[in-house]
């Protein structure tokens, strides 16, 4: 009888919606030990220093030309509509519903034409200041709730968690995940290291990827349990950006903005009226309904609803999502190891997670392989 070969050690940077995501699929893919190490973790209260839990956080309709993304985003679908099954253990994370898609630029939505119950609306059903929109089916995400799914599902598969704030993958190569709880290396090596910090791609040593810069984003939500239909209002380069996102828990996000290169970590208040009124325009029913059967809602009318205000750093890319993989040298003689690389998603991290994931598993394996 054969000896089955010992689990390779992969230990992840990163926690955000990529970091756990691409933890959880190697991890459940078997033959692996999985470690995350991260300075932020879901459980942790909400900062801009840790963008997931500030996501909007729900499927909209890819427009961008890269057929690797659209395949990336089509198969996140998947395993998201699958997740928030009714009755299923992830169901409480997610509200399946319909959204309305509306552009002001015409864009067509050629390639989306395979998302449930997708239609063209026709001209009278358009927003104002639009000239193409699309209702399909889709699913909207309670990130912070969801982000604690994922944790939670990788250690009860038996992954483990260090927090620890990384300066340089060197560090991670030689000491392993514990040499941040203990002070000292682990014993046994680490066969691969994942890097999924984010922003901080830009500044994490032995990565320094200057193409990754902050595209920030705020975020208003507000108690609106009677908003049933999700909203989007955009043009294909983004510049203009309008949502209306209902969540499970009565909840509904109202954005949004993407600054580029805009590190200001707290709310503006003068951006919070901005949107506040936009979403209004595109969906009057936010006002209460007793409000909107005696006269017409007002941006005051928003403000007693406002549950929270908050802001995030987008990890956005010049030249898209990174999914490769590096040799890097281990140090003392002891060869190379593989470096996989899965950041620089932007403002898509929910809508690409599980395909990029499944790109990244794939991309260890084939580097495993060559290293035997």
């Amino acid at each position: 009888m054969s000896t089955p070969a010992p689990a390779k050690n992969v230990v992840v940077i990163g926690a955000g919606v990529i970091g756990l995501t691409t933890a959880l699929t190697i991890l459940e893919k078997g033959g692996y030990n999985v470690c995350v190490v991260a300075e932020t973790l879901p459980s942790d209260p909400k900062s801009v220093k840790y963008t997931s839990p500030w996501a909007g956080a729900y499927h909209v309709i890819y427009g961008g030309q890269d057929e690797r993304e659209r395949k990336v985003q089509r198969d996140t679908f998947k395993v998201m509509w699958e997740l928030s099954t009714p009755g299923g253990g992830a169901e409480g994370c997610f509200r399946r519903l319909t959204t309305l898609e509306y552009y002001y630029d015409g864009m067509t939505a050629s390639g989306a034409e395979w998302m449930p119950n997708f239609c063209v609306l026709p001209e009278d059903a358009l927003a104002p200041g639009t000239k193409t929109g699309y209702s399909f089916d889709t699913y909207t995400i309670d990130p912070p709730l969801y982000l604690n799914y994922l944790l939670s599902r990788f250690i009860a598969r038996g992954g483990t968690v260090v927090r620890g704030a990384v300066q340089h993958i060197n560090q991670v190569i030689e000491g392993g995940a514990l040499v941040f709880s203990r002070g000292i290396a682990e014993a046994t090596p680490i066969d691969a290291l994942v890097a999924c910090p984010g922003l901080g791609a830009r500044t994490l040593g032995g990565i320094d990827d200057k193409n990754v810069y902050p595209a920030r984003g705020q975020v208003v939500l507000l108690n609106a349990p009677w908003i049933k239909t999700a909203m989007r209002a955009s043009d294909y380069a983004g510049t203009v950006w309008t949502y209306v996102i209902p969540r499970r828990n009565g909840t509904v996000a109202l954005g949004g903005t993407k600054v580029a290169n805009d590190w200001y970590p707290a709310a503006r208040p003068e951006t919070t009226d901005d949107i506040l009124r936009r979403c209004l325009s595109l969906c009057p029913e936010l006002a209460p309904p007793e409000i909107r059967s005696q006269r017409a809602a007002t941006l005051e009318d928003l403000r007693p609803l406002i549950l929270e205000v908050g802001c995030g750093l987008r990890p956005a890319r010049n030249g898209g999502i990174r999914l490769d993989v590096e040799w890097v040298d281990r140090g003392k003689g002891g060869g190379n190891i593989p470096l996989i690389l899965n950041y620089g998603h932007g403002g898509s991290g929910y809508e690409s997670s599980w395909g990029s994931a499944s790109v990244a598993l794939e991309l260890l394996e084939r580097a495993l392989e060559k290293s035997l």
